[in-house]
């Protein structure tokens, strides 16, 4: 069987799939095709049972022999099922977790679900309503979490069974900031992570990868960034203190 040496697991709307098309450009690497939908191997049971044979065949038996292969599926960060089936069957393998300033990174996820048609309140509201709808929400949509607006930027409670798990060595973590402000540098973070070549061409006239798009007016007020800045404001200290992670760029 042909397994991953490395996956790209989250967080969602940070960036992972533009990490995805510049790792699947290096001449050493080979990401599973396509890259969407997701494989999701390790979150979804209906596909976790059906075993890593399937996994094999379905997403690597046919990227090129002797290349670092990879795969990204960005609900793995969130998923204690992950972790442990993870930690399993793939036990050497890495993993590499984008994290974006969790409040831009919920307010990107509300331009998401806007843009694709599950989102109909103000961001005001949708903040107020969402552990009712999670707790509602149609099981079809149990991995997309369209109103997980909150949840999903306390990354500390995220991170730490990854962590506890596999070991930090084995976890690399990079901010999306840090990719749009210095990507040469964050991408030399990867290569070497990853035990490969640098990048021998310039990454900074790469654009934007599957953004959302905004609305007219779309821009978050000052009173819900200081709404939202209370809400996170313990976060970053115990990220910054769980992982050493450099967060200035936040």
């Amino acid at each position: 069987m042909r397994l991953p040496n490395f996956i790209i697991g989250g967080a969602p709307r940070s960036a992972t799939t533009w990490l995805y098309q510049v790792a699947d450009s290096h001449p050493q690497i080979a990401m599973a095709r396509p890259v969407t939908p997701e494989p999701k191997f390790f979150l979804i049971d209906e596909l976790y049972e059906k075993g890593l044979d399937y996994y094999s065949r379905n997403w690597f038996e046919q990227l090129p022999e002797g290349a670092l292969i990879g795969e990204k599926s960005t609900n793995y960060l969130e998923s204690s099922a992950a972790v442990e089936r993870i930690s399993r069957d793939l036990p050497l393998v890495k993993m590499i977790f984008l994290l974006r300033n969790p409040i831009d990174r919920a307010y990107s996820n509300y331009l998401w679900s806007v843009q694709n048609g599950l989102e109909s309140e103000s961001f005001d509201k949708a903040l107020d309503r969402e552990n009712e709808r999670t707790l509602a929400l149609d099981p079809k949509l149990r991995y997309a979490r369209p109103y997980s607006y909150i949840s999903r930027g306390h990354y500390s409670v995220l991170l730490g069974p990854w962590i506890e798990s596999l070991g930090r060595e084995r976890i690399l973590i990079l901010t999306t900031e840090e990719l749009a402000a210095r990507p040469a540098l964050a991408m030399c973070k990867v290569t070497d992570f990853l035990h490969v070549e640098r990048f021998q061409r310039g990454l900074e006239q790469i654009g934007k990868i599957n953004a959302a798009s905004r609305p007219p007016h779309a821009d978050l007020s000052s009173e819900l960034r200081a709404r939202l800045a209370e809400i996170f404001q313990d976060e970053k200290h115990r990220l910054q203190k769980l992982t050493n992670v450099d967060l200035s760029l936040w």
